[in-house]
């Protein structure tokens, strides 16, 4: 009967040591699992942001093909008057501003935030005159396509508020 005990004894011991092992790993999981989603929404910000950088670089570089390939099939971009819908009609309302030699305008991701779905992204930041002075402030909504690259769905630009502060 004492051996019995004793197996008993020795199995209780060794389902406390499981238990306390599987409760430290269950605590884990979630503050793993988060990390991972930060840490994933992070690198797709990044992606983002390059992106948006190299969307960027199209104008400057007076190449309107490259242009294109950053825009979504069914792109919306807002003007002063009108909404361009399609990248057809986005690539034919931003003609006029690749004539030229030098851009008429430029403009840098400053913020961008993703989902926590991974399949949406908001880049915003000002736009420059040639000068460098700030004249505005654009907002982008990119999507994650079923390639893997991100593309431009949605785009807005507003004028730089010249109020005053209140007191």
């Amino acid at each position: 009967m004492s051996a019995f005990l004793v197996f008993l004894d020795a199995s209780l011991h060794l389902r406390r040591v499981q238990l306390r092992y599987l409760l430290r790993l269950a605590l884990l999981i979630p503050t793993t699992m988060a990390s991972a989603q930060a840490s994933g929404r992070q690198g797709l910000a990044r992606q983002v942001f390059e992106a948006e950088s190299a969307f960027a670089k199209t104008l400057a570089a007076r190449d309107s093909q490259a242009f294109a390939t950053y825009l979504a099939i069914d792109a919306v971009f807002f003007s002063r008057r009108d909404t361009l819908r399609g990248r057809a009609a986005v690539v034919a309302g931003w003609h006029p501003f690749f004539e030229g030699a030098a851009a008429p305008f430029s403009w840098s991701p400053q913020i961008v935030e993703v989902l926590e779905s991974g399949t949406l992204a908001l880049s915003s930041g000002p736009v420059r005159d040639p000068s460098g002075r700030r004249i505005g402030t654009f907002n982008s909504i990119w999507r994650r396509e079923a390639d893997g690259r991100w593309r431009v769905v949605f785009d807005k630009g507003c004028a730089v508020c010249d109020c005053l502060p209140r007191p």
